[in-house]
């Protein structure tokens, strides 16, 4: 790797990885760093760990941001990385990554995964509530699984809250725009159960992830360090035919909780528009298993995969008597 005596351009937000490298929860840091920020604006990203110097070129060249330069005094690393192709100095507006702080990671935090810090406290209601009146389903319903195509804006509102750059109070806003449509649509073609299209979700269900306490999602490009073999996972990935760096995939990083509903406020805005039955889909417990558990992250707040399910399990009953106290009329286990 080349170094430069100084880089060439300020940049937007820079913080102090310390010594994690790649594989231990630097790139979680980068990518908490660099979704908020606008296409063309530049993140500084302090190392002192000598593996980054070959990681994080390829890991730019896997999610198509672009390493600008590198600038090293003693131990002391700096690399200048504009989110995408870098065109010029930014112009554009400023956004929520302008005003992000430097952050750097302490040394009682390089044993731990560093977003958050230290794991949210876990609450677990003593009692669960009981199921609310509900519309009774007829025999031979009509229903959909439980999904519904988005109309373009809401993908785009979708990407944009993702990343971080549109408010939740601006993204609820259009979800309810798109659900309207979705169950006046099911309404008109005579369904006799609706569900709100699941249009607020990321996916059927990797959503979980940005939801439940001590659970991330990160792109799935950001996943290369943790794979066996790098170089095939590249050209995996490669072969997609959605573009990598825009799937997210849920890692936990520490006992899971769920101080917030997963899908009771999807149930009482379809609720609120509509008289008909109310269906809401969960995924399942061995799905979420499955996909939620990552070496070397995971294994870090649970012993093995079997200790997961037990949470996830949990979480879900929680979410299941919620959602029928909630006045839902079924709920599917997908």
């Amino acid at each position: 790797m080349q170094y430069v005596p100084r880089h060439s351009w300020p940049a937007a937000v820079s913080f102090d990885g310390g010594t994690l490298d790649c594989g231990n929860g630097l790139l979680l840091l980068i990518r908490k760093h660099i979704d908020p920020l606008q296409p063309g604006q530049l993140l500084e990203i302090k190392s002192q760990e000598s593996s980054v110097e070959e990681d994080l070129p390829a890991w730019c060249r896997m999610t198509r941001n672009e390493l600008l330069s590198c600038v090293r005094e003693g131990e002391q690393r700096s690399f200048l990385v504009s989110k995408g192709p870098f065109t010029g100095p930014f112009t554009g507006r400023p956004t929520a990554g302008d005003s992000v702080p430097a952050a750097k990671v302490t040394d009682s935090a390089r044993t731990a995964m560093p977003l958050p810090a230290s794991p949210r406290a876990i609450t677990i209601p003593e009692r669960l509530p009981d199921a609310a009146p509900a519309p009774a389903i007829r025999p031979l319903s009509v229903m959909g699984i439980g999904s519904w195509p988005r109309p373009r804006w809401m993908l785009t509102a979708m990407h944009e809250h993702v990343s971080g750059r549109m408010s939740e109070a601006d993204f609820q806003e259009a979800a309810n725009d798109a659900v309207r449509l979705c169950v006046a649509a099911q309404e008109r073609a005579g369904v006799d159960v609706v569900t709100d299209g699941e249009q607020r979700r990321d996916s059927y269900a990797s959503f979980v992830g940005g939801i439940l306490d001590n659970c991330q999602l990160i792109p799935i490009t950001d996943l290369l360090p943790y794979v066996e073999d790098p170089a095939e996972f590249e050209r995996e990935l490669r072969s997609l035919d959605v573009p990598a760096e825009t799937v997210r995939h849920p890692a936990v990083f520490g006992p899971l909780g769920r101080s917030r509903p997963l899908a009771v406020d999807e149930a009482r805005f379809v609720r609120s528009i509509s008289t008909q039955p109310v269906k809401v889909a969960l995924p399942g417990p061995y799905l979420l298993t499955r996909t939620m558990w990552m070496e070397c992250i995971s294994d870090r707040a649970y012993a093995s995969r079997e200790a997961l399910a037990a949470d996830i399990v949990r979480v879900l009953r929680e979410e299941l008597f919620a959602l029928l106290a909630a006045g839902v009329s079924v709920v599917e286990v997908d």
